[in-house]
């Protein structure tokens, strides 16, 4: 008897984690992992070290999160789990010194329990460019990156800033990126610096490891010194080389020393340009632009790829050039072009060239499809596809990459489709990156009739909505079949979302919808795609969704604001003028608010 005592004793004081007393169950979080972290920090005392305490525990239900799916334990664990964490701190006492409660360490955040819970209130996109920024070595730039991506998370799922929580609301985005989108885990030394700033590194060797890491430090700078020396002494000397190359008439392949090695992009030849297009055929065109020509070619591997080739190309256009293929090569995308390489070249013939090259989407585009010689009428589903991976596009540009990137030439030539009609965002010529915290750029405008946002139009006022506005237009064309500016038979310009506000105001915007469409959908369904293309085509910048929001109204059921009374359009006749006037006022307009269908629909734009 005495020996099952003694080995009881002995199970408690060595695995702590797994005791249970006064009826609740083992703790299943293993408070272990804190050792070397609580080595480091001998001395605590109340007024300094319960944030450090709190921070623990983040990590500690990270790992909990990671091995099992769930944020936080059974509450019926709650004291045993208290007990293991005091049992690493025999002279501190956490809940007393710090108010924490026992149930706070089961009670989670607003019922958030599971990692299936989160996920489900988060966008795909933003869940996305989470795992994008986060799944690296959070070391430097990459932690700044990482946590810059999580600060958008709690507007998705916080509504209850009040709520007292040991595992409170804002730390669940750092839980979770720490246990599900990084591959290190919460207890990478580096991965719980960055988000927990908890140093689990182990520094029992003392003052003789400090000595060693001052040496190597030193011998580190020292290093660094000298190689900043070279490499400062080399770039002076390309510049001056580039310098006089310019100067004495050659050019000089700017392309491949500006691209980052690390894109993995390859770098053509031209030759192997010229053998994949056969000699640039006329039979090899498959689209035209003011750019230029974009090509069809085999390459030596015998995969088909389509081919940008810039026309009158000059030195002065290589920064162009440049931006394009940084910008392509910098996102990665389901529903965004992916580059495969380039290829700039001088020769006595041809002349300067600049070339991309980019797999080959066997479906076209969806201009092709709508308004082409070989027209054919798209079924329901596959436009429903092409509309909500067309906005899952945006939103990666706008939400998931850091800076955000307007496109500022979103149109139904642009949308590219693969052989499973998944829609493709291409053309990235007049993209701009946003630098953050900013809310608009003003830029000489650029893009394509009918489709231009008409603050971007008249004032250069350049955001993320003027991407909204463009795609509301292709969502317009998208449904109706009709081209976003038309003339009519009386010589009169028709713009495509006015003729569609027309109808969604006088309770037709069913009418909206192509005739003859295949598979047609339910009406309720088709006339919330209308109304979400009106939305997003509002005159008025700030009356526009953000394309987050675009894509959780065409992903789920949430209905469509009321929309804002539109204004006067500037294709206006006189008669729609006298009429406006003659009304008056800033109205709220929602479809169907008199009959069923409508029933469901909010009283306020959601705005900007």
């Amino acid at each position: 008897m005495f020996f099952h005592y003694l080995l009881f004793f002995f199970i408690l004081a060595f695995f702590p984690f797994c005791s249970a007393q006064n009826g609740s169950i083992a703790c299943p979080l293993n408070f272990t992992i804190l050792r070397p972290a609580l080595s480091n920090r001998p001395q605590l005392n109340p007024s300094d070290d319960c944030h450090f305490l709190l921070q623990g525990l983040r990590l500690v239900l990270s790992d909990y999160l990671k091995r099992t799916a769930s944020f936080v334990p059974p509450l019926n664990a709650s004291d045993s789990c208290w007990q293991s964490y005091q049992s690493l701190l025999p002279d501190f006492h956490i809940r007393s010194s710090c108010g924490f409660q026992t149930a706070w360490i089961s009670q989670g955040c607003m019922n958030l329990t599971t990692k299936a819970d989160f996920e489900a209130l988060i966008p795909n996109t933003t869940l996305a460019g989470v795992a994008l920024n986060c799944n690296q070595s959070l070391d430097g730039s990459a932690c700044a990156s990482c946590t810059r991506s999580l600060a958008s998370l709690q507007a998705f799922y916080n509504t209850n800033n009040s709520i007292a929580n040991v595992s409170d609301c804002t730390a669940y985005p750092f839980i979770y990126a720490a246990a599900v989108a990084n591959y290190l885990g919460p207890t990478d030394e580096v991965t719980a610096i960055c988000l927990f700033s908890i140093d689990l590194s182990d520094n029992s060797n003392g003052e003789g490891k400090n000595w060693g890491v001052i040496i190597g430090v030193g011998v580190g700078l020292a290093v660094f010194i000298v190689l900043s020396w070279f490499l400062y002494r080399k770039h002076r000397d390309l510049r001056r080389d580039r310098i006089r190359n310019l100067e004495m008439g050659r050019l000089v392949d700017y392309g491949s020393g500006m691209i980052s090695e690390s894109s993995n992009l390859v770098k053509f030849t031209f030759d192997e340009i010229k053998e994949a297009t056969r000699n640039f055929s006329i039979g090899n065109i498959i689209g035209r632009g003011g750019y230029g020509n974009v090509y069809r070619g085999y390459l030596s591997d015998g995969s088909e790829v389509a081919l940008k080739r810039f026309k009158n190309c000059s030195a002065a256009g290589d920064a162009n050039f440049k931006h394009e293929v940084e910008v392509i090569a910098s996102v990665r995308h389901v529903n965004l072009v992916a580059l495969r390489g380039y290829c700039t070249a001088t020769t006595p013939s041809e002349g300067h060239q600049r070339i991309i090259v980019c797999d080959l989407m066997k479906n076209g585009s969806l201009y092709d499809h709508l308004f082409g010689p070989t027209k054919a009428r798209l079924s329901w589903p596959i436009r429903q596809k092409i509309a909500l991976g067309t906005a899952r596009g945006l939103a990666y540009l706008h939400y998931g990459v850091q800076p955000t990137i307007i496109h500022r030439d979103i149109k139904a030539s642009n949308i590219l489709l693969d052989d499973m009609f998944e829609a493709k965002v291409a053309d990235f010529g007049l993209a701009k990156f946003a630098p953050e915290g900013m809310t608009h750029l003003s830029t000489r405008v650029a893009g394509t009739m009918g489709y231009v946002a008409p603050e971007y139009a008249l004032y250069g006022q350049l955001t993320d909505r003027s991407d909204v506005y463009s795609f509301g237009v292709v969502l317009l064309e998208l449904l109706s079949g009709k081209k976003a500016l038309t003339v009519s038979n009386e010589n009169q310009p028709c713009v495509v979302a006015d003729w569609a506000w027309s109808l969604v105001k006088n309770e037709k915007a069913l009418d909206v919808i192509e005739d003859g469409m295949p598979e047609l959908g339910s009406p309720e369904v088709l006339e919330k795609y209308v109304l979400i293309a009106l939305l997003c085509s509002h005159p008025e910048l700030q009356c526009r969704p953000s394309m987050d929001q675009v894509v959780k109204m065409l992903e789920t059921d949430v209905s469509v604001p009321s929309i804002p009374e539109r204004p006067i359009s500037l294709v206006a006749d006189i008669d729609d003028i006298e009429r406006s006037r003659s009304s008056g006022g800033y109205q709220m307009f929602s479809y169907g608010s008199n009959h069923n269908s409508g029933d469901d629909k909010e009283g306020t734009s959601s705005g900007s």
